[in-house]
């Protein structure tokens, strides 16, 4: 089983990772997405402690960047349909390897960068051949608190989660 020990940043897919998958649209063709405020809090504790969150998604959409931005995540990359070469700038950017690396996501497009990651990590709704190569898969859903889970899995694995707690203790 791999390990998070190594785990600097977290890559996630937005629908049905950080969403519950739906994609809203409202008469005038304006889209919203509903976040867990859980999971921000999570990636607010994952980059606390030093490590570095990104997001990578096929679809673009103005409501993904008002949420990253909001969370103080830097590197969003969206509209990709080929998400390892994405994945591969994003690890070349941040002079990051494999290992260094967890990939959360719930569909096929996010399969082959979960296969080259360090870390790969499914939420309980993904589907099955993503579940199958996750080395995590969260008891809860995308959209339902699966990343803070995962974040709190990491830090806990690695001996950060007591700098999270201590701020509030």
């Amino acid at each position: 089983m791999k390990s998070p020990k190594d785990i600097e940043l977290l890559i996630l897919d937005v629908d049905g990772v950080l969403t519950d998958g739906r994609i809203i649209f409202d008469s005038d063709g304006r889209e919203s997405k509903q976040f867990n405020a859980m999971d921000g809090a999570g990636m607010k504790y994952f980059q606390r402690v030093g490590k570095q969150i990104a997001i990578i998604t096929g679809r673009e959409s103005p409501v993904v960047t008002h949420r990253a931005s909001e969370l103080g995540v830097k590197i969003v990359i969206q509209g990709a349909k080929e998400k390892l070469p994405a994945y591969e700038s994003v690890l070349a950017e941040l002079k990051l390897t494999d290992e260094q690396t967890a990939v959360m996501g719930d569909d096929l497009p996010d399969l082959p960068m979960m296969l080259r990651c360090g870390f790969p990590i499914a939420p309980a709704n993904a589907v099955e051949e993503v579940r199958r190569a996750a080395t995590l898969v969260t008891e809860n859903p995308g959209g339902a608190g699966a990343v803070r889970q995962a974040v709190e899995y990491i830090l806990k694995h690695t001996g950060q989660w007591d700098q999270i707690l201590e701020r509030y203790y």
